[in-house]
């Protein structure tokens, strides 16, 4: 039987205090960018909590997720977050970029250790001046200021972490050090989320633990990138892509019935939380969020 604190109260309505975020990337170029726009301004919609840019391994978009970071806070009403790492970079050098962040007016940052640059899988090396994890990486942002901080959680724990509690003492630490919520790595079965909650609560942490929702829109990348990172995928969620390769519109379909789904049953188990990998797409996120009651106009939902 499920603990109690996964369920909402009675009686509640099923949107009272829903809120999303939406992670995207910096753009490489003017159709990546024409794209990104597009989606950010259909987004915006439904009033996200906040929204997050990626940051490329040891600083590779450095410039763009600024430049992107800056454009979201200066021509849009949203909150932006920018992601950091501490891959492949000195203390100093990780200390400056978050003050130039600040100096932007960014006061969220999505900490991270950030995968080694030879790619998820290979051998991760700390920098010999640089932080060595990403707790070490949320203490010392908030030397610096009292930035807002999200961090990452593993629900199948990180494909580097021995075993699940090695995984969770790295949790602990990141709450300890000033982590405002973890933002879980993607998975395609509601119990392996409530399972790690189980056990994260079980451990005394006590910051949210926001589940990440990855729209599956090409099967064969998202099941590569899981095998990688550790994501289990279910087998009757493997057999609804089945003979689907050669059917994009097919494809787009069913990724969006089982995403809602799984945000569906999640919110009914008690979840108001949900952060999307959009991978710089609105339709499908955006038709989520509608389905979780968000964006619909103030005359209609007064109806």
């Amino acid at each position: 039987m499920k603990p109690i604190w996964h369920h909402a109260p009675e009686g509640s309505p099923a949107t009272e205090d829903i809120s999303v975020s939406f992670e995207f990337f910096p753009p490489k170029g003017p159709e990546m960018e024409k794209t990104l726009w597009s989606s950010i301004a259909s987004l915006e919609r439904v009033c996200p909590q906040f929204v997050s840019v990626t940051y490329g391994a040891g600083g590779t978009t450095r410039e763009r997720t600024r430049d992107t970071v800056r454009r979201v806070l200066k021509e849009t009403s949203l909150s932006a977050a920018s992601h950091l790492t501490c891959v492949a970079a000195s203390r100093d050098e990780v200390d400056t970029v978050a003050r130039e962040f600040l100096n932007d007016g960014i006061r969220h940052i999505v900490a991270l250790r950030g995968d080694p640059p030879n790619g998820v899988g290979s051998e991760y090396q700390p920098h010999a001046n640089g932080y060595a994890n990403a707790a070490e990486l949320v203490g010392g942002l908030k030397q610096i200021a009292d930035f807002e901080i999200s961090v990452a959680a593993y629900p199948e724990k990180h494909p580097e972490s021995a075993d699940h509690e090695t995984d969770l003492a790295m949790l602990a630490a990141k709450a300890e050090n000033g982590a405002t919520r973890a933002i879980t790595q993607f998975f395609f079965d509601s119990s392996t989320y409530f399972r790690y909650l189980d056990r994260v609560r079980a451990r005394g942490i006590n910051i949210p633990i926001v589940p990440g929702i990855l729209p599956v829109t090409n099967f064969a990348r998202v099941a590569e990138f899981a095998g990688k990172c550790g994501a289990h995928i279910p087998a009757s969620f493997a057999r609804r892509f089945e003979g689907l390769e050669n059917d994009p519109e097919a494809a787009r379909l069913v990724a969006a019935a089982v995403a809602a789904e799984q945000v569906i049953e999640l919110r009914e188990q008690g979840v108001r939380q949900f952060h999307f990998y959009t991978l710089n797409r609105a339709e499908l996120v955006y038709a989520i969020s509608r389905l979780l009651g968000l964006g619909v106009p103030a005359e209609r939902a007064a109806a």
